[in-house]
């Protein structure tokens, strides 16, 4: 299998499947590399994880579990996280003992294998497939492949503020990203905003006189900032009884393309759930600049991947 997919991807692919409960097809993918994946079923005091091989017994032992763990770079929570999730792998050895296979995993060399690939194929402006694994208040935490970790950092996430990743993303949601940087020592950084639309893209949906839905973002002394789309935030005159995190009913003034704004009255706030609809106006493989202003307005905000 030489598709290297975030963890979680290809478990339930065909190919993957044939892999399970079968010595022989274990023994060709040793031959050929091939990453395949399966559910982690226990993590042992020791800190090796048991694979679920259908009949087979199959361990990923500890220093194979992970970039980094065998020099201390990786911590083992790494490891103990894994368990009753999806794992990468490649086959490195089946032992026999009366008859009886043991299959030794390695998902280090399947992150290697991924490493190698990416850093071959991709630069900086591609569009990957990523799935968020973790959020931090700087940003949130993507695997980009077999289980490999990219930033993408919060400033990065989306034009219109947000005060924690948590207000865009969900654990195991998969998402597209570009790559923003590539670092000598394979270190990736990711980049969201460029995917979701520039002002007047975001804008065309939004007239006055409507009376539309968004979220309270950030409330200032000048005014209040409520997110209308991802990439779109308008200004609300100042109120008391509004707070970040809640819903609020604005009713549209204006429209101002050459100063980037949209003017907004709130009729009602209130507490509800939100759910953030992310949606993705960029849909090729590859961006190598995004103009996010109007070209009439004078305060320009881009983003450049062909000096990253």
């Amino acid at each position: 299998m030489k598709e290297f997919l975030p963890e979680g991807s290809i478990i339930s692919s065909e190919e993957n499947k044939k892999y399970y409960s079968n010595v022989s097809a274990l023994k060709e993918a040793i031959l050929r590399k091939t990453v395949i994946e399966a559910n982690a079923l226990i993590c042992d005091a020791d800190h090796n994880l048991f694979v679920d091989l259908g009949n087979i017994k199959a361990i990923i032992p500890r220093d194979e579990g992970a970039i980094g763990i065998s020099n201390g770079k990786t911590r083992d929570i790494a490891l103990i996280s894994r368990v009753g999730k999806p794992v990468c792998f490649t086959v490195t050895d089946i032992l026999e003992e009366n008859g009886i296979p043991t299959v030794y995993l390695s998902r280090k060399n399947a992150q290697e294998l991924c490493l190698e690939h990416f850093s071959r194929i991709h630069k900086t402006g591609d569009i990957i497939d990523a799935k968020i694994t973790h959020l931090e208040s700087f940003g949130a935490f993507c695997d980009i492949g077999c289980g490999n970790v990219a930033l993408l950092p919060i400033d990065s996430i989306s034009v219109s503020r947000i005060s924690h990743p948590r207000d865009r993303f969900k654990i195991g949601e998969n998402i597209k990203a570009v790559i923003k940087s590539i670092a000598p020592d394979g270190k990736v950084t990711l980049s969201h905003k460029e995917l979701l639309g520039t002002w007047e893209e975001n804008a065309q949906f939004f007239a006055p006189g409507q009376t539309v839905t968004g979220v309270v973002r950030s409330i200032e002394s000048y005014g209040i900032f409520i997110e209308l789309a991802p990439n779109l935030a308008g200004l609300a005159e100042p109120r008391e009884d509004v707070w970040v995190g809640q819903q609020a009913s604005v009713f549209i003034k204006s429209v101002i393309p050459e100063k980037m704004k949209i003017k907004l009255i709130i009729i009602d706030n209130f507490d509800a759930k939100y759910s953030p609809k992310i949606k993705y106006f960029y849909e090729g493989d590859k961006i190598s600049e995004w103009n996010y202003s109007p070209g009439i307005c004078s305060k320009q905000i881009s983003s450049n991947f062909e000096s990253a």
